[in-house]
């Protein structure tokens, strides 16, 4: 059961990195050293994992589990835990949701289905949501994609699963768009039960936080928590000197996680780790492969450019 029954998807939710051996197998130990270094980050409010920046797409349900089972012994008495639901189908998704609460996580962050890039239909979005709803009572936060992809859920139909699942507390925003952004900001704060946005738009994320939104669920909270805490703290605070000061810090580190081919950016986060001592190798798991070594040494680059310890960053100096 779920440590952190009263958890509220606000703040800032850092997703968690899964570092693998050499042979592709998880490295147990190198996971739990860093879950414990971004649970350490004062003002987090809980962490992700198997989502995007844990490669789940290619951990199978029993290693998901087992990515569960590790988290919750190393820090599920510190932090609420969002466990990732990526899943084609419905009935895999459920049994996911399922394994996640019995399991112990706090909320569940739900991602659209593969096959809704050939289109969808209100109906089926709201029917996924309603499985998932039925095989877990734990809050969901609904992934927002890009609508150009087809993933996305146009608005009508947010605003119809939100009413036909009322687990549904935050959605993740990744909609691509700062027109598309500010309005879903504006109107899920004025539903008869409001619903948070937290933003990953982190390429852009000074500019997401000033619009409003309730916090931020990002990968690249595992290489720099300290600093996104101290944005969202500036922002909420007013203090856009400060802000514009730390976004100085966060510029050198987005401009390379987020270079194209996205696809790689949590394969240069690890590389980021790598550079800071806190895993010992940025192994990935196919289709994604190793990146050059030119590529490796501006990460690094980026990685002092910020001021970055293996602690943490300094933010005495923003």
């Amino acid at each position: 059961m779920p440590r952190f029954r009263d958890f509220e998807p606000t703040g800032v939710i850092p997703a968690c990195l899964l570092p693998f051996h050499d042979d592709l197998s998880i490295d147990d130990a190198s996971y739990r050293a860093h879950l414990t270094q971004v649970a350490a980050t004062p003002g987090i409010s809980a962490v992700t994992i198997n989502a995007h920046a844990s490669e789940v797409a290619s951990c199978n349900f029993e290693e998901q589990a087992r990515v569960l089972d590790l988290t919750m012994d190393a820090i599920g008495d510190r932090l609420p835990v969002v466990h990732g639901v990526y899943a084609d189908g419905s009935l895999e998704a459920a049994r996911i949701a399922r394994m996640a609460a019995v399991g112990g996580a706090s909320a569940l962050l739900v991602f659209p289905p593969g096959p809704f890039t050939m289109g969808q239909r209100p109906e089926m979005a709201i029917a996924h949501l309603a499985r998932i709803a039925e095989a877990s009572d734990l809050p969901i936060i609904l992934f927002q994609y890009p609508l150009a992809g087809g993933q996305g859920y146009p608005t009508d139909t947010l605003l119809r699963m939100i009413s036909a699942v009322p687990q549904i507390r935050a959605i993740k925003d990744w909609c691509n768009s700062v027109t598309q952004h500010e309005m879903q900001i504006r109107l899920l704060r004025t539903l008869p039960r409001p619903v948070k946005v937290l933003t990953t738009h982190s390429a852009w994320l000074l500019s997401s936080l000033v619009l409003g939104c309730d916090g931020l669920l990002s990968g690249m909270g595992s290489v720099a928590a300290d600093l996104q805490v101290a944005l969202f703290q500036a922002v909420r605070d007013g203090n856009l000197t400060r802000a514009q000061a730390i976004h100085e810090r966060l510029y050198p580190l987005t401009e390379v996680f987020y270079d194209t081919p996205a696809v790689d950016m949590h394969n240069r986060m690890k590389e980021a780790l790598v550079a800071l001592g806190r895993i010992p190798r940025a192994v990935v798991r196919p289709p994604l492969t190793k990146l050059g070594s030119d590529e490796v040494a501006r990460i690094a680059r980026a990685v002092a450019r910020a001021g970055l310890t293996n602690a943490g960053a300094r933010l005495e100096a923003a």
